[in-house]
């Protein structure tokens, strides 16, 4: 696998942080088919945010792949392929996060899973790229928003 996160990263624009950047460490993956980073400190302002991962408020960042890749199917006798699988790739983030202060912390989930039709990555990797490049420049850009609707509901 080529994921390889970098250190610092630079974290998307929000309101209320300033110059976000997270360093990021190697971390234990859950599989064989996985990568995985922990948050080991911060930088910029962030007023209120915990500093680094830790055993009862995890930050990681996992990516994975499919344990057994998927193959593209023949073409059938009208030159269709019929039953097309798909190749399931995922990004797990994790963060706990208190519920209410005094109260114990709570592990909230972001999972993004890529499902890739068995045989695009040969037949059609300039329309990967740009699903990829599109949806996360798409949440890139809307950070802000997306922590507004979480915290306040509308969308």
């Amino acid at each position: 696998m080529t994921i390889n996160v970098t250190s610092p990263v630079t974290g998307s624009p929000v309101s209320g942080f300033t110059s976000p950047t997270y360093t990021f460490v190697s971390a234990t993956p859950p599989n064989a088919y996985s990568k995985s980073w922990a948050v080991s400190a911060i930088g910029g302002t962030q007023t209120g945010a915990d500093t680094a991962s830790s055993i009862s408020r995890p930050w990681t960042w996992t990516f994975s792949r499919p344990q057994n890749f998927k193959q593209l199917n023949a073409v059938d006798v009208n030159g269709v392929v019929r039953g097309v699988q798909f190749n399931v790739f995922g990004i797990t983030g994790r963060k706990g996060l208190t519920p209410l202060s005094g109260q114990a912390s709570k592990t909230s989930i972001i999972k993004v899973e890529l499902p890739i039709p068995a045989g695009a990555d040969v037949a059609d990797i300039p329309n990967i790229k740009a699903h990829l490049s599109s949806f996360f420049g798409t949440c890139h850009q809307q950070a802000t928003n997306m922590v507004d609707a979480c915290t306040g509901g509308e969308i």
